[in-house]
């Protein structure tokens, strides 16, 4: 288990903090290192044999602490965060519109979740704007996917967030390509949308979707390190990724999000208000390979923290794993006072 850790001596974070980030350390109270690496033992006991990933920075100071911070995590749909901001900074490039026309062919669906590719045929038409609150607010995979195609595939999105030097998230698959590949299906087609993608994946023999989800937690790509979403969203807070009208849409699809009540919203005060994004892969003969949460939640003395956990190889139950990360909220809560 790695010990968590200050990255750095006070004075060396603020010189390593954004360029926008408020110069407050002196006024915001030190994170409570010493108290957080005590709390975390718990609460990663209770996980096992899921293994935890905590990453916590102080936005106005750049003050940050993490547990297994270093180690990488299959984000699912967390990925769907950066891929708003890189699609929001084509519009902010003025290569690409919100109110663009996209018609959706039965070639871009995906699995589920999709309400837009349980729409189809009936509804084929959106705007880039509403695929973007689909994709990033409601977690739909095909949206995600059409946006994705639409910027220049998952390399792009990777480019693009190691240019903005956040080097430790990768975005490799779409998709339609990364969920059949865990459970050891074969490529996505149409005909698979809906209910029809869990008969053919409860189709595929046990041990061939236990080999293909075990490779799947070995396999770098589509990853993250909760240091590496850390500092996404740092930069997010920072302007550093977008204009500040795209930075403010993004973070109130975020904001407003259904997604993830029993998380990190839960275990937060009531009276603060969360901008997130989850990512939960299917449990499968008794095992989730991923359920995540990472988000800014800004307290109600407007404190500003980025907080990101990643759960990996859990056999809890859905209920259980969400209450292990709602729990991290309340430790960080405890922990930032």
């Amino acid at each position: 288990m790695r010990i968590p850790l200050l990255v750095a001596l006070a004075g060396l974070v603020l010189a390593a903090c954004g360029q926008g980030s408020p110069q407050t350390a002196s006024n915001t109270p030190q994170i409570n290192m010493a108290w957080l690496n005590t709390e975390v033992v718990e609460i990663a006991e209770r996980a096992k044999p899921g293994v935890l990933g905590i990453g916590v920075m102080n936005l106005e100071s750049g003050q940050s602490w993490d547990f297994n911070g270093e180690r990488r995590f299959p984000m699912q749909s967390v990925f769907k965060a950066p891929l708003g901001a890189a699609v929001l900074a084509e519009v902010d490039a003025k290569r690409l519109r919100l109110d663009d026309p996209i018609t959706i062919t039965d070639q871009d669906l995906s699995p589920p979740f999709s309400p837009v590719a349980d729409a189809w045929p009936a509804r084929r038409d959106y705007t880039v704007g509403e695929l973007l609150v689909a994709a990033t607010g409601r977690s739909d995979n095909t949206a995600a996917d059409v946006l994705m195609k639409k910027i220049g595939g998952p390399g792009a999105v990777t480019a693009w967030l190691v240019n903005k030097k956040v080097e430790e998230m990768r975005v490799d698959r779409y998709e339609r390509q990364l969920q059949p590949d865990i459970a050891g299906m074969a490529s996505f087609r149409p005909a698979w949308k809906g209910p029809a993608y869990m008969t053919v994946l409860n189709s595929i023999p046990p041990e061939t979707r236990r080999r293909a989800t075990a490779a799947y937690l070995a396999d770098p790509q589509d990853t993250a390190t909760p240091r590496g979403a850390l500092a996404f969203l740092d930069r997010l807070d920072d302007g550093e990724l977008l204009t500040p009208a795209s930075t403010a849409l993004l973070l109130k699809i975020m904001t407003e999000t259904p997604t993830g009540a029993d998380r990190l919203k839960a275990g937060f005060p009531e009276t603060a208000r969360l901008a997130h994004k989850t990512g939960t892969a299917r449990t499968d003969l008794g095992m989730n390979p991923a359920v995540n949460d990472i988000g800014i939640v800004t307290l109600a003395d407007g404190r500003r923290y980025a907080v990101t956990v990643f759960l990996s190889g859990s056999t809890h139950d859905d209920a259980e794993n969400e209450k292990i990360i709602a729990d991290v909220a309340r430790m960080v809560t405890r922990g930032v006072q």
